[in-house]
């Protein structure tokens, strides 16, 4: 079977979020499994780092990447990509796949593969990724519906099937919100669990920032933008603060849009920036470390269609505390990985001083979320039921 996946940027574009890193694992499992996968996309944040126009191998996985112009910017930072030289690719090389893979919607590369596709008679999948929920597309959407009428709306509605990584996010958006006829397939995003054995020693994330020492840590970790619930963290952990001096907060991740000074104002305000170290944004074994070595996990997003940096939390047993906005919240809840709360300061302040002031349930929750990743989230599994789907499809 051949899998063409195009999509706007890919690995090692870390700064770009969890997705990039979640669709690389499961292309490697397809790899491992047999199937011949290549992936197509552009140079977005790899600017004279990478070959252009050219296959190279990254982890098994047969990667092109081609050039963009950078124009209608109101879409984002990086512009429609338009790429010349990837839809030459595509018109040249298309017909010769099984299946094509499309996980994204705002974009040049997805739109010219869907036009060829059609073209050439071939099957393609969409995977929204979240970025048509009702609160994320409903925010900003003066600017996405035009282009959602214009294009995204007819390549999703011809789509042979859509991927939903939660059926949280399949409930929400395929019949309700958008309307959809075509198959529906809910499978989730997948984890290398490799990458998380073998873990950096706790006291690692201590030496690195002193000021962490004796303290329990409340660890934040994903992009910092309105959409994490980042306003009802401060008021919780504020309250948290007032009350005992033996927690700190971590933020790691990448500011987007100036958001951070906004956060930081946010902390000054309630007297408690001192007690918070913004860490930016970190990969490898740095990000190890943070999880390691922290006691909880919080994520009160408004709106997370599946929430990688979740199941990179409880992967390191690390127990966890997320809104019931975030896609995987039910497999959270079922499993007792962590408590599930609604966006509000009040549900988030009492979850963490039960995880805090309870050190054998914590340890307990943190077994328990490993033991869900490892049954449900586990790239190799991702991957069985990924395959199964594309015969299906093919046949």
């Amino acid at each position: 079977m051949k899998l063409l996946c195009v999509i706007p940027s890919y690995w090692p574009a870390f700064q770009y979020g969890g997705p990039i890193a979640s669709n690389h694992n499961l292309n490697r499992a397809l790899v491992k499994k047999g199937i011949d996968v290549t992936v197509y996309t552009t140079n977005v944040g790899l600017d004279k780092k990478i070959s252009l126009n050219q296959e190279v191998n990254v982890n098994g996985v047969k990667v092109t990447y081609f050039n963009f112009i950078k124009f209608f910017e109101f879409l984002g930072t990086t512009g429609w990509q338009f790429s010349l030289e990837l839809t030459h690719a595509l018109k040249r090389n298309l017909n010769s796949v099984d299946i094509v893979y499309l996980p994204a919607v705002w974009n040049y590369p997805t739109t010219v593969a869907v036009y060829y596709c059609r073209k050439y008679r071939k099957p393609y999948i969409v995977a929204l990724k979240g970025v048509l929920y009702p609160y994320t597309k409903n925010k900003n959407a003066w600017k996405k519906w035009p282009y959602y009428k214009l294009f995204a709306e007819k390549n999703i509605k011809n789509a042979t099937a859509i991927h939903y990584t939660s059926e949280d996010e399949a409930i929400r958006c395929h019949s309700l919100f958008l309307g959809l006829k075509n198959q529906a397939i809910i499978i989730p995003n997948g984890i290398e669990l490799s990458e998380f054995n073998n873990l950096p020693a706790r006291d690692n994330l201590r030496k690195r920032y002193p000021i962490l020492k004796d303290k329990k840590i409340i660890l934040f970790l994903g992009r910092i933008n309105w959409i994490k619930g980042l306003d009802i963290l401060v008021k919780a952990y504020s309250r948290l603060v007032k009350e005992r001096d033996d927690v700190h907060l971590l933020i790691v991740g990448s500011d987007e849009k100036g958001y951070g000074e906004k956060v930081r104002s946010w902390l000054k305000n309630e007297g408690v920036l001192e007690r918070v170290t913004f860490a930016g944004m970190l990969s490898g074994r740095e990000k190890l470390e943070a999880f390691a070595g922290s006691d909880v996990f919080v994520l009160p997003s408004y709106s997370e269609n599946f929430g990688m940096a979740v199941v990179e939390a409880m992967s390191c047993n690390l127990p966890v505390i997320i809104s019931d906005k975030v896609g995987i919240y039910e497999e959270v809840e079922k499993a007792k990985a962590g408590f599930i709360i609604h966006t509000d300061e009040n549900e988030l302040y009492s979850a963490m001083v039960k995880i805090l002031d309870n050190k054998q349930e914590s340890l307990e929750m943190g077994r328990r979320g490993r033991k869900l990743v490892e049954e449900h989230f586990a790239s190799e599994k991702v991957a069985d039921k990924m395959i199964k789907v594309f015969e299906g499809i093919i046949k």
